[in-house]
């Protein structure tokens, strides 16, 4: 009885493999909450809004990722958070307005943007889908509308089992 031999047709595919999780920005995430800094969690003061920015300690936000709350149902004037903002600017790595899917979803965007993938024209891609690191889905939208002009095709998920979602019309 011969054997024959297994051949691996996904490692002699051309098929490239894009993971997002590769892409994610290094340093940590951290989140303030300004209810804290409001009378009774609700009512903004100025003088004692400004007060309590100015005597914090911001060094503690070195080389983070921040994102701005307010955990209570208080009407925040866009000025406060950029007055934080102003404060941190020399510490934080990003500061946004926002949760901390939020916070991903910017950074995303802002890698996304920067990508070269002309070295992906007319290949197939499979865009990994499993991740250990807080990949947005809005990450996975912004990617498709960058590959999709330009590769062979689009799949999702793992080699032995992806979901094909996009291919280029032949003309």
């Amino acid at each position: 009885m011969a054997t024959e031999e297994i051949i691996n047709r996904v490692a002699n595919s051309k098929l490239v493999t894009f993971n997002l999780e590769d892409y994610y920005p290094k340093g940590q995430r951290v989140t303030f909450d300004i209810s804290s800094w409001l009378l009774e969690g609700f009512v903004l003061r100025e003088s004692a809004f400004r007060e309590e920015a100015k005597n914090y300690d911001w060094s503690q936000y070195q080389d983070c990722y921040v994102a701005l709350y307010c955990s209570t149902e208080a009407i925040i004037p866009a000025w406060a958070y950029m007055l934080i903002a102003t404060y941190l600017q020399p510490y934080a790595k990003k500061t946004v307005n926002g949760s901390l899917e939020d916070l991903e979803s910017i950074l995303y965007t802002e890698v996304i943007q920067q990508m070269d993938l002309s070295a992906l024209a007319d290949k197939p891609v499979i865009i990994k889908g499993c991740a250990n690191k807080p990949v947005p889905k809005n990450a996975y939208l912004l990617l498709i509308n960058k590959l999709q002009p330009i590769v062979k095709s689009i799949m999702y998920g793992e080699a032995c089992s992806s979901v094909p979602l996009y291919k280029k019309p032949k003309n």
